[in-house]
């Protein structure tokens, strides 16, 4: 019998867990899988990478299983490594990818005759479809090619863009004393101690980079701008889950408007704040219906939502852990950590440090605000007709895949199959990872992303038995 292949481009969470469900649950044999990744751990990603003790999970570990149908399997790790925790608490994200990597290898040692893994190094940078045959070719960046019956694009955070300023100042981005990508390796190491800083955002990366500065021994003035100037909100500590109230979903619905959607939020807050309730369980008894509540807006709405309201929706929802929370407020009290809202209209520099001119929301007047180094703290853009990713690009010219009319993913049919450029799902080509958010908006945190894994599996089962 043939030997059926099925390539993973992508190996951190979605991709390693997909393996996972695959090696356990190989819909034919014999079955290679290979899993791609560029230079870097296997099941990882750039989130569980960090070793930064600071950067733990947004996510208490009771509810951080990988794999859909296993309640406490992440719980039952981090006991064993910590016999002090609870289902609870909020521990370290290189813990998790210890875990991811140690469910990837026991899989791959316990495969079922037949079933292997191939973990391959390197970059995809064109799929060619097979005309006589099922599926495709993938071109690596360093002249290997592989053939592959399905392939399944689990690809995350691509490359950042630099972040939007007048086209004058463009040529600062190229300064020794800007930080495009604070997760790169020894990207914070030139920073000294008393180093005033400058941070372009002010979100979880911002945080992120707060605490991973601090524990390496800086003292100096952190400042940070966004446009807004919303910070993350904390969890609080739970042992237990919250009781949700489905009822405000299905009023949500009676009217699918951004304007209703959000004058319906409010008002259930604020009725369960005069109970003594916490806003906390308004927004996690939304988490089911987020799907539903998305594809009931029509793209107006969508537009207006992305306009207006996500940047309230993604500080109130993907809110950080306690701790990190606690010492973010601390820094905020001290004014060690300073925060504006506003934008960036210029910089300039010299040898010595970077003059950044900020006019603050609703001023006339530019502030000059001198640091030592600016760090992008922006979030990754998944709009991907301005992506300078080759196999992306390479797949868009193909007409094998096409950004959504919003510009915050790509185009997927119901099935995890994208659709091309006539809208016709493929029946080779997959995807599973956070540019699901055009399609389902909320995609990017584990709870919802093994599911789809799950979901992805068993196509990808069907898929391939029937061919």
């Amino acid at each position: 019998m043939n030997t059926k292949t099925i390539a993973i481009i992508g190996a951190g969470f979605c991709g390693s867990t997909l393996a996972v469900q695959l090696l356990r649950h190989p819909p034919v044999t014999p079955l290679k899988i290979l899993l791609i990744n560029r230079p870097g751990s296997m099941a990882r990603g750039i989130a569980y990478s960090t070793q930064a003790p600071a950067h733990v999970l947004n996510v208490p570990a009771g509810r951080m299983n990988a794999l859909a149908g296993e309640d406490d399997s992440f719980y039952e790790y981090v006991k064993r490594n910590n016999a002090t925790a609870t289902p609870g608490s909020f521990v370290e994200r290189r813990l998790y990818g210890d875990y991811l990597e140690a469910l990837l290898q026991h899989a791959s040692r316990n495969a079922i005759p037949g079933c292997e893994l191939h973990e391959v190094i390197g970059e995809v940078v064109k799929i060619i479809p097979q005309p006589n045959a099922a599926g495709a070719l993938l071109l690596m960046d360093n002249g290997e090619h592989f053939r592959a019956d399905s392939i399944v694009l689990s690809i995350g955070s691509c490359a950042r863009q630099a972040p939007s300023i007048a086209p004058e100042y463009r040529q600062f981005y190229e300064n020794p004393g800007y930080v495009h990508d604070p997760w790169q390796p020894g990207a914070l190491d030139s920073i000294g101690a008393n180093d005033p800083v400058f941070l372009i955002g002010s979100g979880l990366t911002m945080l992120d980079v707060v605490l991973d500065l601090r524990d390496r021994g800086h003292t100096g003035t952190i400042q940070a701008v966004s446009r807004r100037g919303l910070l993350p909100q904390p969890h609080r500590e739970l042992n237990a889950h919250p009781a949700y109230d489905e009822g405000l979903a299905q009023h949500m619905l009676t009217d699918c408007t951004v304007r209703h959607y959000v004058r319906a939020v409010r008002d259930a807050v604020r009725q369960h704040a005069q109970t003594g309730g916490d806003w906390r369980d308004i927004i996690g008894g939304l988490r089911s219906a987020t799907q539903q509540l998305w594809h009931a807006l029509p793209l107006d709405e969508r537009r207006r939502f992305l306009r207006h309201v996500r940047p309230y929706w993604d500080a109130h929802r993907h809110r950080c852990a306690p701790q990190p929370g606690a010492r973010m407020h601390t820094e905020l009290a001290r004014g060690t950590l300073k925060l504006a809202a506003g934008r960036i209209v210029g910089y300039t520099s010299n040898p010595h440090n970077v003059s950044v001119a900020v006019r603050r929301r609703g001023a006339s007047t530019v502030e000059q605000l001198e640091v030592k180094a600016v760090i992008n703290c922006t979030t990754p853009a998944l709009d991907l007709r301005q992506l300078d990713d080759p196999l992306l690009k390479s797949l868009r010219a193909d007409g094998l895949l096409v950004p959504d009319a919003l510009g915050t993913g790509m185009d997927i049919a119901p099935s995890g199959a994208l659709l091309n450029c006539n809208a016709v799902p493929s029946d080779w080509l997959y995807y599973v990872g956070p540019f699901l958010q055009a399609r389902d908006w909320e995609a990017t945190a584990v709870p919802e992303l093994r599911e789809y894994v799950q979901r992805l599996a068993l196509e990808l089962n069907t898929a391939l038995t029937q061919h």
